[in-house]
């Protein structure tokens, strides 16, 4: 996991260099901020609109479950995880979990059926793409995808108090149709790739320009300034 992290770190200097990084400026001020999980796997959270009746959405789920695991310690919540990727539930599948975390072989997109997800490059990553970036290769596996209403009314919730996700590059089309819906998110957390696509820091500035638009606070950013967290503050 070190050599995740300082990789992650390496990327953020040369991104920084090439000009990749946007701007993004603090909106709101939790109460306490917190931040939970892993050195790699970890997000900034607003504990005070959280407790154990939340609604938790963790999308992507890779080989780091910190984030979702530290959530269920904190608050007793029930997370309900989103990853279709055969790596990543081979992994999940071989750890020793609390009741706590469902784990749905399912991923999120901005429309409902099948999609083609690339495979990483590099054959010990495990993060797959529905997006042609960077990271991916030629290859693609066919797996099911569902739109965030839809996988909401098959779980019975008519609002999500907080969702994190990591999708690789896919997060523009998916904040799109979550506007477009006027789903009721409290907390969105969002891992934005620019790094990885063309024109990525101009698309991640219009993506946070639209979030703004509907009431959402950009309340905590990483140090690689990709993982960023909003407040809905309404």
């Amino acid at each position: 996991m070190q050599v995740r992290v300082l990789a992650r770190k390496l990327r953020y200097r040369l991104s920084k260099l090439m000009g990749q990084i946007p701007n993004l400026q603090i909106e709101y001020q939790c109460n306490k901020s917190l931040r939970i999980g892993s050195d790699y796997g970890g997000w900034y959270i607003c504990p005070e609109f959280l407790g154990k009746t939340s609604v938790v959405y963790s999308i992507g789920v890779g080989t780091d479950i910190s984030f979702d695991l530290g959530m269920i310690e904190h608050f007793g919540v029930t997370v309900h995880a989103f990853d279709p990727t055969p790596k990543s539930i081979a992994w999940v599948k071989m750890q020793k979990l609390p009741p706590e975390f469902v784990l749905h072989e399912i991923g999120l997109a901005h429309y409902n059926g099948t999609a083609q997800f690339y495979t990483p490059r590099d054959e010990h990553n495990v993060s797959h793409s529905i997006v042609r970036q960077d990271n991916v290769g030629q290859a693609a596996i066919e797996v099911q995808v569902a739109r965030l209403n839809t996988l909401m009314k098959k779980l019975g919730h008519n609002e999500i108090d907080l969702l994190k996700m990591d999708v690789e590059g896919a997060e523009y089309a998916i904040i799109d149709s979550i506007l477009q819906e006027k789903i009721p998110i409290r907390q969105l957390l969002v891992e934005f790739h620019h790094r990885l696509i063309a024109d990525g820091a101009a698309q991640t500035l219009e993506a946070v320009k639209k979030l703004r638009r509907e009431g959402y606070r950009l309340f905590a950013v990483a140090d690689s300034s990709e993982e960023c967290s909003f407040l809905r503050a309404d």
